[in-house]
């Protein structure tokens, strides 16, 4: 029996994952447990939380794995500011220091890490380095269904790669081809990020959700669309790119972009975080979208070319772009595709600590179903009724204790047919950006005014920003044109024509908020204005309380569709316990929470009221 704890650390995104005879046993990302978001330090929270699941020690481990290599990383360093001299020199000099001090020395950091888990022999520790994309491919191919398919990782950049297509079949898994820094989509589409006023390696979301605001007629659109393909990149036929270093900054300076350089390409000015969304920013960043679109459908037709595989596995933090994945599985390139839940670096330590069981301790790999193992990425903890019975002692919660499932179907789904919203907290938490109806709130997609409620009086942030529907399985296709299954809410569909209201001629040319609350569709809060969305498809195999929940919901209302967002506030990683559930429903117009079986109802709550008494100011992301 081999037990690997697979670690990601000191970049963004800490997780730690646990694998033991290649069943992933458990997988956390560190800011659930610290409540900073993106956290960047060594996973303490998260190691712990996985030996304990998993019920080993240290010592009983059979190898710890980081998952990139900091040496080539730091080799790249050195290679980048020699290849630009003398630009970036106070870059260098501020980031030498660092480098010296904390990733030469990876190792002591791990070891001492580790020290605080608890005691353990360091000379019997296996400690392991995986290349970055190596650890983004294995993430997606070994709990894949697949027995052969290829392998497409798209991120910002690990040591020097940026992009890397590669072959998985059987146990074995290689890379044949890969992109190199400072050429890279993801650093691309950060650069847009920020310029058009959100945070690097967090608001890449918020750009892809702004994007169907731009106009696609827009001739404005079109000439930021050659712009960027004339100026800034060059896409070759196999989807790799060059991108013109003239216009960024990354590479050597402390910004992403030249921004002088940027307002007169494009001549409108970088937009300032929280500025107002005017229709350029908007019809920019449709066009880096569609820019994206394309060079994933090209990369995609080449790792097809080179692996023969009717199937496709995406990991890398690109690989969250909903909107590209969806045009990649409606274009057929493959049969089928299948994204890690967890894309981006924290999904990095699960893919190590798999690389190491089936490379270097050379594991046969055995798919059973036809279902993935991901296990629907509910990998995090549980927490049981005596915790949650606590957790309202100490916050003098009111409650109602449901010893029925369904009769608690039957009341949540009757409060959200009124138009509540409701905080819904069942089982383990979800592994990867997305709630997936254990750490979600809900609400009714029919209610018109419901995305502009949870926005702004729930989430309290920008009210552009779009909702996604948690539909039954069976039911998908009726609402939405998907083909196969969307379980990670990580593709992007059409609503299908029937479930549509008609539009204005004039829609285009109305403000921003006029077409976001303008009568769409007959599910609103979900739609988007290109009418697409972001689709979860709920499985009674995978997570059976969330799908009896919907069922309940269809049999009051005839729909069995949900709003489905993740159970945090704005810049608040997804909750974790129940006491981090109840403090976010008390600070937010939430009408009602679920913990396992109890019900608590907000105006029976003591001081139901006083919203700031449980309020904490999370930095802005």
């Amino acid at each position: 029996m081999k037990k690997i704890l697979g670690i990601s650390a000191f970049y963004h995104d800490s997780a730690a994952a646990l694998v033991v005879d290649g069943k992933i046993i458990a997988a956390a990302q560190e800011e659930r447990f610290t409540r900073i978001k993106h956290s960047s330090q060594f996973p303490l929270q998260s190691i712990c939380y996985c030996l304990e699941e998993g019920g080993v020690t240290i010592d009983e481990l059979d190898a710890v794995v980081f998952y990139d290599k900091p040496l080539l990383k730091f080799e790249r360093l050195l290679q980048t500011y020699y290849a630009f001299a003398p630009k970036g020199l106070l870059s260098f000099l501020k980031a030498i220091p660092v480098w010296l001090d904390e990733k030469l020395f990876m190792k002591k950091k791990i070891y001492d890490g580790l020290s605080q888990v608890g005691t353990y022999q360091k000379k019997k520790l296996r400690l392991l380095f995986t290349p970055h994309h190596l650890s983004h491919a294995a993430s997606a191919y070994y709990p894949s269904p697949y027995q052969k398919a290829a392998v497409l990782t798209i991120d910002g950049v690990g040591e020097w790669c940026t992009a890397s297509i590669g072959i998985g079949e059987g146990s074995s898994l290689s890379l044949i081809r890969s992109m190199h820094f400072p050429h890279s989509v993801g650093l691309l589409y950060s650069a847009f990020t920020y310029y058009l006023g959100f945070t690097v390696n967090s608001g890449e979301y918020k750009l892809m959700g702004l994007a169907p605001y731009g106009n696609p007629q827009s001739a404005e659109t079109v000439q930021f669309k050659e712009l960027i393909e004339n100026e800034l990149i060059h896409i070759y036929p196999d989807g790799s790119i060059w991108l013109n270093q003239y216009y960024f900054q990354y590479a050597t300076g402390l910004r992403m972009v030249h921004k002088r350089r940027w307002e007169k390409l494009f001549r409108i000015k970088r937009r300032e975080p929280e500025a107002e969304l005017l229709p350029a920013y908007c019809n920019l960043a449709l066009a880096i979208q569609q820019v994206t679109e394309e060079i994933v459908l090209k990369m995609a037709a080449e790792a097809k070319r080179l692996t023969g595989a009717s199937f496709c596995c995406l990991a890398g933090g690109v690989a969250l772009n909903c909107v590209a994945n969806g045009k990649l599985q409606r274009a057929g390139i493959f049969d089928d595709i299948f994204i890690q839940p967890a894309a981006g670096d924290a999904g990095g330590a699960l893919g190590a600590a798999l690389t190491i069981y089936y490379q270097y301790f050379a594991q046969q790999r055995i798919i059973g179903d036809e279902s993935d193992q991901q296990e629907g990425s509910y990998l995090g903890p549980f927490y049981s009724d005596k915790e949650v019975v606590l957790a309202a002692k100490r916050a003098k919660g009111v409650y109602e204790h449901y010893v029925s499932d369904q009769a608690l179907y039957d009341q949540v789904s009757g409060l959200l047919a009124k138009g509540k919203v409701v905080g819904w907290f069942q089982g383990r938490m979800e592994f990867g950006p997305r709630a997936l109806g254990n750490r979600s709130i809900l609400g009714d997609p029919r209610d018109p005014d419901m995305q502009k409620k949870l926005n702004l009086k729930i989430k309290h942030r920008e009210g552009f920003r779009p909702f996604a529907p948690a539909v039954l399985a069976e039911d998908a296709n009726h609402f939405f044109e998907l083909e196969g299954e969307s379980p990670y809410m990580l593709i992007v569909a059409s609503l299908r024509e029937a479930h549509r209201k008609s539009l204005p001629a004039d829609f285009q040319q109305l403000s921003l908020w006029e077409r976001l609350y303008f009568p769409r569709s007959e599910l609103q809060a979900i739609t988007h204005l290109d009418f697409s969305a972001r689709v979860q498809t709920v499985h009674a195999s995978t997570n059976p309380k969330f799908y009896h929940l919907l069922q309940s919901f269809k049999s009051k209302t005839g729909v069995g569709v949900l709003v489905n967002t993740s159970f945090n506030v704005r810049g608040e990683p997804i909750v974790c316990t129940p006491a981090d559930a109840y403090r976010c429903f008390m600070s937010t117009d939430m009408d009602a929470l679920v913990l396992n079986n109890f019900l608590f109802i907000k105006e029976e709550q003591p001081d139901f009221a006083n919203k700031e008494k449980w309020m904490i100011n999370f930095e802005k992301d």
